[in-house]
């Protein structure tokens, strides 16, 4: 099952290699990322409060998608290995098997927290007029986890596969709908009522729900390198085990990322209104500017699990470092961009009124404290990226928990509220969280690479037995170890 994408991964040079999967990927993701440019230029013409409200439920709704991605990572990693060692029909069960259970988790969750919103908020400390946006806007998010799961898995699971090209295309059409559709719902269109950002999360549900209709009909198909088939959707133990002790490490890494999101949502939130707005408005910036990069991290991630499959221990490693690089550059450089023209993005999702020029003037501060960090923080992405990639989950998770709770949470409330910095000590937190990580993911990183030259040819090499089933199964810890094992 080698096509041409799995060439790419396999034998290109690394460079063009990763540029050749990575730019598909990357035009979709800048595309994906468009859902919340649109929604939050839209929601911006309804008033800061309703920026407010989308600012402190995008942590909430982080935390709960993360609850449940870790089969889905889990899926895509075992798609991306065994695609590599051309192991069809265990990239097809994989598949078969992610899907039953994100749908699954999807619905628990959909239920849980639909009635648990209110309390969520009231919690948080939120006040009555931007709970007035808040409310509708999570409730009606929690209502479309499903699709929104389905959404994202597909895309990852063909990306596992190397195919970029379909994923990009059917982004696209989503994005284009989405962007008729939004102010229609937001604001005001005939006999639609204005909804505010309710209506943002109402156009997102409607756009998701098609294209993961359209997802379905194309895996069923089975054109594209992975054929869904009914009888794999029978619960397979096996498959579940695997899955969960990689997915669970990721899973709890993401979920211990979203929760101190919240907790510093909650912080930033004790500031007022005008702060929370402020914060919304420059993650939203963020955004668009960080996650078309994920692209280089997600073709990363897939070259380097192709070649651990197929032993190629040495390129896997110049895969990782060479990635980390090319996105250090790159951020690097966008940093100084942002840093010249902060005020001016912001204006973009806040009317730069008089209403609003401490809005503009507090995230404008923190832009620039953030901006020549950017490369740093990639660095930290790059390497956790390597290492779930690798199936060494357990760091990722590990790094995720220190780099929240040890050091960026911990010195915000510090620097905000112990000092006389106030909010300027929140964004300071960033930067200097942002290099610490980066210098100990590089160092985990080394003493990994200095492990794996100890080891002798036959400790290199994995083992291949077969399982209850008849599966022939390759031990993806064993290479994992050798190369990223600390």
């Amino acid at each position: 099952m080698e096509n041409k994408n799995l060439k790419i991964s396999l034998k290109w040079s690394i460079i063009k290699g990763l540029l050749m999967l990575a730019m598909p990927i990357l035009a979709g993701n800048l595309l994906q990322s468009s859902y919340q440019f649109v929604d939050a230029y839209w929601v911006g013409k309804v008033g800061k409060e309703a920026v407010a409200a989308v600012s402190l439920s995008g942590p909430i709704t982080f935390l709960i998608v993360a609850l449940g991605t870790g089969f889905a990572m889990a899926g895509t990693i075992l798609v991306a290995q065994y695609a590599g060692a051309g192991k069809k029909e265990l990239v097809d069960r994989s598949a078969s098997q992610t899907l039953l259970s994100v749908v699954v988790i999807s619905l628990v969750l959909s239920v849980i927290w639909f009635f648990s919103a209110e309390w969520i908020l009231q919690t948080m400390g939120v006040a009555p007029e931007v709970m007035h946006y808040a409310l509708p806007y999570l409730q009606t998010t929690f209502c479309g986890l499903l699709f929104t799961f389905i959404f994202s898995m597909f895309q990852s699971i063909l990306r596992g596969v190397g195919e970029v090209n379909i994923p990009l295309y059917i982004i696209l059409s989503t994005v284009l709908l989405n962007f008729v559709i939004d102010p229609m719902f937001i604001l005001w269109f005939g006999p639609i009522p204005s909804m505010g950002p309710q209506g943002a999360a109402i156009a997102t549900l409607i756009t998701q729900g098609i294209s993961a209709a359209i997802w379905l009909w194309i895996l069923f198909r089975g054109k594209y390198g992975i054929k869904l088939n009914w009888s794999d959707f029978r619960p397979d133990f096996w498959f579940i085990k695997k899955a969960f002790n990689l997915g669970f490490p990721s899973s709890l890494e993401m979920s211990v990322r979203a929760l101190g999101f919240v907790l510093l949502t909650s912080l930033i939130t004790s500031f007022g209104t005008n702060v929370l707005a402020a914060y919304g408005a420059g993650a939203n910036i963020n955004q668009f500017i960080f996650i078309p990069l994920m692209g280089l991290s997600i073709a990363t991630s897939t070259m380097i699990g192709q070649n651990l499959w197929a032993r190629q221990l040495d390129r896997a490693q110049k895969i990782a470092k060479t990635s980390a690089l090319i996105s250090f550059s790159a951020l690097t450089s966008l940093g100084i961009l942002v840093y010249i023209f902060a005020p001016q993005l912001i204006q973009l999702f806040i009317e730069g009124n008089s209403t609003n020029q401490e809005v503009i003037q507090i995230w404008s501060t923190f832009l620039r404290i953030l901006a020549f960090s950017l490369g740093f923080m990639w660095i930290q992405f790059s390497f956790t990226g390597v290492f779930r990639a690798a199936g060494n989950t357990m760091m990722a998770m590990i790094l995720g928990i220190i780099s929240m709770f040890v050091l960026e949470i911990p010195l915000a409330y510090w620097l905000s509220k112990q000092t006389s910095l106030g909010v300027d000590g929140i964004w300071r937190a960033f930067p200097i969280t942002n290099i610490a990580m980066a210098v100990i993911c590089y160092v985990i990183y080394q003493r990994g690479k200095r492990k794996e030259k100890n080891l002798t040819q036959d400790q290199v090499q994995p083992q291949i037995s077969d399982d209850q089933n008849g599966v022939k199964e390759e031990a993806v810890a064993e290479l994992g170890k050798v190369i990223l094992n600390s």
